[in-house]
């Protein structure tokens, strides 16, 4: 006779909970990094705060007499000159010609230094005829070719526009090839092993991985269009700020001399500013330190 043996029930748990016995899981604290635990001051003041302290600084030396009106006119002065000049229409005038000379001169700029770059950053064959011949122009000083240009081009704008191309066209060329060049090797063989021809390889990860050094280079290109255009503008010009601030040498009028400065300033600044807002449109893929 078989007997059969059913294993011993296991204790039932007591599932019976009182309110008493509840415990809850400890709140989660988020940790805040001690950079970030400072004061928070708009980043719009924070970025004024600077200039405004160096106008203030300009005002009281100004007031102190330290700073006499034929050596440095006062912001006060400054402004009332630049209001004047704005009110008869030579200060809008002159910027208008300078931006056509600069937008022109950076458009060729652009095409000469990108398209260089691109045949020698993506041939062999095109850096040993192009890169060699490129670091040796790019160490000529272009200042120093204004007098071959005006005899080339004449008095007119074409030397104006030549010599902002040629500065142009220096720094595009070196960002754009360092930025072909720098391409993570293993990108492009996990381009070829998806089997993407040249041109795509080309389209989808060279290019893009050069785009931020494009930008860095379109940034300072326009700093160097603005310098060129502080040179050409001074020789054989009869309309530009240039003009202006030749015609206040010769008048002793600083005041109109600093009026044109901060006006290139502020071009140059709002120049920056377009390059900086495409940048964070175009790059919105690739993230970076923003700093602390």
């Amino acid at each position: 006779m078989s007997i059969s043996h059913a294993p011993p029930e296991a204790p039932s748990p007591d599932i019976s909970v009182t309110s008493d016995t509840v415990t809850r899981a400890p709140e989660l604290v988020p940790l805040v990094p001690s950079s970030t635990r400072r004061t928070r001051v708009p980043r719009w003041l924070r970025r004024t705060s600077g200039p405004l302290l160096l106008l203030l600084a300009w005002q009281l030396l100004s007031s102190a007499g330290v700073l006499t009106p034929d050596v440095l006119a006062s912001p006060g002065t400054i402004a009332r000159v630049g209001r004047d000049l704005v009110a008869d229409g030579s200060l809008t005038g002159a910027m208008g010609v300078s931006l056509q000379r600069v937008a022109v001169g950076l458009l060729f700029g652009v095409v000469v230094g990108v398209g260089l770059a691109l045949v020698s950053g993506l041939f062999r064959i095109g850096e040993d005829l192009v890169d060699a011949s490129v670091q040796m122009l790019r160490t000529v000083p272009f200042v120093g070719l204004i007098p071959l240009f005006i005899i080339w081009f004449g008095i007119g704008e074409a030397p104006k526009v030549a010599i902002i191309t040629l500065g142009v066209s220096f720094p595009l060329y070196l960002n754009v090839y360092a930025g072909i060049r720098g391409v993570d090797s293993q990108l492009v063989e996990a381009g070829e092993s998806l089997g993407l021809s040249r041109w795509g390889l080309v389209r989808h990860v060279v290019l893009p991985g050069a785009l931020p050094s494009a930008m860095t280079g379109l940034r300072y290109s326009l700093g160097i269009a603005w310098l060129a255009l502080v040179f050409a503008e001074q020789i054989n010009a009869d309309a530009g700020i240039g003009f202006l601030m030749v015609q206040a040498r010769d008048f002793l009028r600083t005041d109109v001399i600093v009026v044109c400065l901060i006006v290139y300033a502020f071009l140059g600044l709002l120049a920056d500013f377009v390059v900086r807002s495409l940048e964070r449109l175009l790059l919105q893929w690739r993230p970076t330190f923003t700093g602390r």
